[in-house]
């Protein structure tokens, strides 16, 4: 049957391609690459964590118990339909006098979520001391431990969910620094040209010829580590 006057036929998926605008292009074969799909949702996690560190931490990074020092991770079991954890029993070896932690089954807290601990300030603005999960028990420090702790008896789940903010944070400023920087003096070179072109561009191949490695062990000799 032949089309009636005046109607169109609807674009192949071929067509669609040649009329597609540039940003549709890219979404199309973005969502073709797994992997990108993946690495984004993991970046998109990451700075989550980097925003709000402080409500998804257990402990404060910053304290310390001597008596939980090198506490091993806690396996989590379930406790009728809920996550929950053994309690700890806490004593040192009298050969070494290295300290050992082993679960007293005796003691099972269920994990609960949104709960109530240390108070912070989130987004620097506003006071809260509500926190992702954490143990609804008198015994201080709360015995949830879910990455161990270090030789101070600090906490490392909460002390990694800091950490990541300012691994984030560094690698954001530097990525923005360097996108900055580059546009200015790319921006300066191509429009002066001549010598200011040729100085801009031998003191860019003077810095990216430092070893690097060097470099950071120099600059961590020098900043003092506070």
């Amino acid at each position: 049957m032949a089309a009636q006057p005046g109607s169109l036929a609807r674009p192949t998926a071929e067509e669609r391609v040649y009329i597609a605008s540039q940003w549709k292009l890219i979404w199309v074969r973005f969502r073709r690459h797994r992997v990108a799909l993946a690495a984004t949702v993991v970046t998109l996690l990451l700075y989550f964590i980097a925003t709000f560190p402080e409500f998804l931490a257990i402990h404060d990074p910053q304290s310390s118990s001597a008596k939980r020092a090198f506490t091993p991770p806690q396996g989590v079991h379930l406790d009728g339909l809920r996550p929950a954890v053994y309690g700890l029993i806490d004593s040192r070896n009298p050969e070494t006098l290295a300290p050992e932690h082993k679960p007293d089954r005796s003691k099972s807290y269920p994990i609960r979520f949104f709960v109530r601990g240390f108070e912070y300030k989130l987004f620097g603005l506003f006071t809260t001391d509500i926190h992702l999960m954490g143990l609804d028990t008198e015994e201080t420090p709360p015995p949830l431990y879910l990455l161990g702790t270090d030789r101070m008896g600090r906490d490392m789940w909460s002390r990694l969910m800091y950490g990541t903010r300012v691994s984030m944070l560094i690698g954001l400023a530097g990525v923005c620094i360097s996108l900055f920087l580059g546009v200015l003096l790319g921006g300066i070179s191509g429009y002066r040209g001549g010598l200011t072109d040729v100085l801009i561009q031998r003191l860019i191949e003077f810095l990216r010829s430092i070893p690097t490695i060097p470099l950071w062990l120099a600059l961590a000799a020098a900043v003092p580590p506070g």
